[in-house]
């Protein structure tokens, strides 16, 4: 089958094309921009185009898949249509390939990542050789067994394209409040994605908004799977704290459902453990690196969060693992609309930064804007000086991202750990950050991904 990806730069749509091809496929595809992916995809042999153009698509194409993000006015959209060509969003193409398999679906506003890449690195243990398409680096990998562990997400309720064996649900609250249009509209699509489990829900009991909706407005009889509750104070959360290389309560948390997961699958807790003892994170979450700067040793972390409830699990993580270095926290607010609708919850968690985490000095940055998902009017309505101003503290400031590795630099004597958080284009700071510091410098990533 010849298969044309457009936004083939994404982390989903891009571990789709790496797998289609793996499973002897001839794949290509196109993107607005050249970015670190499509020269991993083009090391693979998957042609890529920069630029979106009609003449990307011929009629010998069997399937479009394309990106949740393409506006439906995309170029090559529009003529594979009208080719009558068949076309798949990511999400509904990710659905088609689950068919084939006992399919492992992790879901809700965090955690998603760290907790499906904790599972799939349990089932590699145990030799159950599974697939996954998880949306971080790296996004996915091809294995010979009838299981598939995929990141289901919510935004645009794209986790209904999904019936899955077993579901992960790790927490449900306010987020996506653009495409959401309240907490009782987040609820009626999580109640409808929850009758088309097949066998069981592993479902968090400390999340407020999971027992809003599991426990007190969900009438179980109306659905066939078991549903099994795990939480922070069960016995294994103990034993977890003291093996696990990744910090912070959330990760035990991600730990806890995957040690369910493995249970539920007949694997027993000694391959389990020792798994998860050996999980060392993924891609941007709390991916560290070590500079060695004349005589100084300094953090730097990268990390994804960007809602209020992963950013105080993510200055916990920070506090707890270093809690007497002087910290520095620079965060990017990913979009306006996100900005808007979140922002006395964002101004609450933020502003206990010194207080609650120990940070000495926060950075707010540009905010990242999403094309095609943002409101004009509400751009107008905040932005991150506001974010300052609200905060309120002598130990907030802003600073424009364009030189915030400059300023980092400058101060680098101020700080010993300095976090780069946010789900936009603040991670190259870390690059921009570690290639200002002379040649001698020395640098070591931490983090290993999940293989």
């Amino acid at each position: 089958m010849k298969i044309h990806c457009v936004g083939i730069g994404g982390i989903a749509i891009s571990a789709l094309a790496n797998i289609y091809q793996q499973k002897g496929h001839r794949v290509a595809g196109s993107d607005a921009e050249a970015s670190e992916i499509t020269a991993e995809l083009k090391n693979q042999g998957i042609k890529v185009f920069i630029g979106h153009q009609a003449a990307n698509i011929t009629k010998d194409i069997d399937l479009v898949i394309y990106s949740e993000a393409v506006p439906p006015n995309n170029s090559e959209l529009k003529k594979a249509r009208r080719l009558k060509i068949r076309c798949l969003s990511g999400a509904q193409a990710l659905a088609d390939l689950a068919k084939d398999y006992f399919l492992i679906a992790v879901s809700g506003m965090h955690g998603k990542s760290t907790t499906a890449s904790m599972i799939a690195q349990i089932l590699i243990k145990a030799n159950l050789d599974p697939t996954f398409v998880i949306g971080t680096k790296p996004g996915f990998r091809l294995g010979k067994s009838r299981y598939l562990i995929i990141e289901a997400d919510d935004y645009q309720a794209k986790f209904l394209h999904y019936h899955p064996d077993i579901l992960v649900l790790t927490n449900i609250e306010e987020e996506h409040m653009d495409w959401f249009k309240n907490f009782s509209h987040i609820k009626k699509v999580f109640k409808q994605y929850l009758r088309q489990v097949k066998k069981f829900i592993i479902a968090n009991k400390d999340n407020e908004g999971i027992r809003k909706v599991l426990i007190f407005n969900f009438q179980f009889s109306i659905f066939k799977p078991k549903v099994n509750f795990y939480s922070l104070k069960d016995k294994d959360a103990e034993k977890l704290k003291k093996v696990l290389q990744v910090p912070g309560e959330h990760n035990v948390s991600n730990a806890l459902a995957a040690l369910n997961v493995a249970r539920l699958l007949k694997i027993d807790d000694k391959t389990s453990f020792e798994a998860l003892s050996q999980y060392k994170g993924v891609w941007r979450r709390f991916q560290e690196f070590s500079l060695k700067v004349e005589n100084c040793k300094l953090k730097i972390i990268s990390d994804y969060a960007h809602h209020p409830t992963e950013i105080a699990a993510t200055l916990q993580a920070l506090a707890e693992k270093y809690p007497k270095q002087k910290k520095w926290v620079v965060f990017q607010p990913h979009q306006y609309q996100r900005t808007f609708y979140l922002f006395d919850n964002f101004v609450k968690t933020l502003r206990q930064a010194q207080s609650k985490f120990g940070v000495d000095q926060l950075i707010i940055t540009d905010i990242y804007t999403v094309e095609g998902r943002e409101s004009q009017a509400i751009k107008q309505k905040v932005n991150s000086q506001k974010l300052v101003k609200a905060i309120n503290r002598k130990w907030a400031v802003y600073q424009p991202e364009n030189s915030l590795a400059d300023y980092l630099k400058a101060n680098v004597s101020q700080w010993q750990v300095v976090m780069i958080m946010g789900a936009g284009s603040v991670y190259k700071t870390v690059g921009q950050l570690i290639d200002s510091f002379p040649q001698s410098t020395k640098l070591t990533k931490k983090n290993k991904v999940v293989r």
